[in-house]
């Protein structure tokens, strides 16, 4: 302690499970104890990791994310080991990992290609960001898989074989080349999210009604211009991300996602809702479309409306109870009554 206060940490840390020490500065591999079971020297400028690293025999986890590797020793050999955090380095290619593996983080690397085959206990796999434009087939076949990162690559096709990863919570394939969705993804367990935004592609197929436990929906900037009818089936979506497509309506299955909250549909052709939204709707972006009209009740819950650019000339009669409305660059005829209650009770209107 100095005057009361603990100094501040200048060098790696030693506890009882190993070795301890992100964003230190460290430029080299220090010192590790022979029988460390957790190795976390994250957020350094470290570019090489040493030999003797692999005849670590009790480690479980090892955390280099954010330093400057080029490259790594083999590792096959660390059989106890679950848990390897590479992202934000320099990686061109991977060796040969242990078959025990269940964790393994690579986001942001330049590796051409992942190991094949890949450990066959893995549950997490993140290798995005590394301009793959091809995953090996073993990669399907895992399945113990629980979540799954293949976002910011070069990808333009995903086989049927996805349908067989029994145990998939959460995918992201965003920033792709996509075209297609094979339909097989509706076979998946996924419950948190799923990423499919920034890719190239045109329809959606009705098999995604199927994902009846999916929370999170993201289909942004794509060339869609049609939603199926099954969306309606996605009875746990709380949030459904849509802008910057080419819908020009809604299919009025949306109408049953009682669970959702939010719905964004920013900067598409739309001229029309539904009469009938989600009841439970608390968030509706309709930023950037044609509309011309609302439906003559919307969501008694909602709280935030985003109309900003469409061709509102009138609104309805009633408005719920909202927070916040945005209605600049439309160009409404008078001043609706409706738009003094809402301020008379609070809401911010932006005009």
């Amino acid at each position: 302690m100095i005057g009361g206060m603990r100094a501040p940490d200048s060098g790696p840390a030693a506890s009882d499970r190993g070795l301890v020490a992100p964003d230190r500065g460290l430029t080299g591999f220090p010192d590790v104890p022979a029988d460390a079971r957790i190795v976390d020297l994250a957020w350094n400028a470290i570019t090489e990791v040493p030999e003797r690293v692999a005849g670590l025999a009790a480690l479980e986890e090892l955390r280099l994310d954010g330093n400057r590797l080029r490259e790594l020793p083999a590792l096959s050999g660390l059989t106890t080991l679950r848990a390897l955090h590479l992202d934000g380095n320099e990686l061109t290619r991977l060796p040969a990992l242990p078959a025990a593996l269940e964790t393994l983080f690579l986001y942001g690397n330049r590796v051409a290609a992942l190991p094949d085959p890949l450990p066959p206990a893995l549950r997490h796999l993140a290798a995005g960001g590394n301009g793959l434009s091809g995953v090996p087939e073993s990669l399907w076949k895992l399945t113990g898989l629980e979540s799954l990162n293949l976002a910011e690559n070069a990808l333009t096709a995903i086989p049927a074989a996805i349908g067989g990863l029994t145990r998939l919570r959460m995918l992201d394939l965003g920033h792709n080349r996509l075209t297609t969705i094979p339909p097989e993804l509706g076979d998946l367990p996924l419950t948190d999210y799923l990423y499919l935004s920034d890719n190239a592609f045109t329809e959606v197929p009705e098999s995604i009604g199927r994902l009846d436990r999916l929370a999170y929906l993201n289909l942004t900037d794509n060339r869609l211009e049609r939603l199926p009818d099954a969306i309606g089936s996605m009875a746990a979506l709380v949030e459904l991300r849509l802008y910057n497509n080419r819908l020009e309506r809604l299919p009025g299955s949306l109408g049953r996602l009682s669970r959702l909250r939010e719905l964004h549909l920013q900067g598409n052709r739309l001229r029309e809702l539904p009469e009938t939204l989600p009841g439970g709707l608390r968030q509706l972006d309709l930023r950037n479309n044609l509309l011309r009209a609302l439906p003559a009740r919307l969501p008694a819950g909602l709280k935030q409306l985003d109309l900003r650019n469409n061709r509102l000339r009138e609104l309805p009669a009633d408005l719920p109870d909202l927070d916040k409305l945005d209605l600049r660059w439309n160009k409404l005829d008078g001043e609706p009554e409706v738009l003094r209650r809402l301020e008379a009770r609070g809401c911010v209107i932006l005009r």
